[in-house]
């Protein structure tokens, strides 16, 4: 995982909370558009932070007989 993807779950667990926390507090249920925005954000995240497997980097040992 790199800094980009650790950046956006920690935006995601930020937004989430947040969100919940002043919808707790104030009684205001326009904060859960902050919980909707940060799963919005986490399922970006998740598929973006999914790839391809990567091709091996050494030969593999039936390349290597000769």
């Amino acid at each position: 995982m790199n800094g980009a993807m650790k950046a956006a779950w920690g935006l995601t667990a930020f937004v989430i909370v947040v969100g919940g926390l002043l919808w707790v507090t104030t009684g205001r249920p326009v904060f859960a558009v902050f919980i909707v925005l940060g799963v919005l954000t986490g399922i970006g995240a998740w598929l973006t932070g999914r790839s391809l497997p990567k091709a091996p980097t050494r030969p593999s040992s039936e390349e290597q007989k000769p």
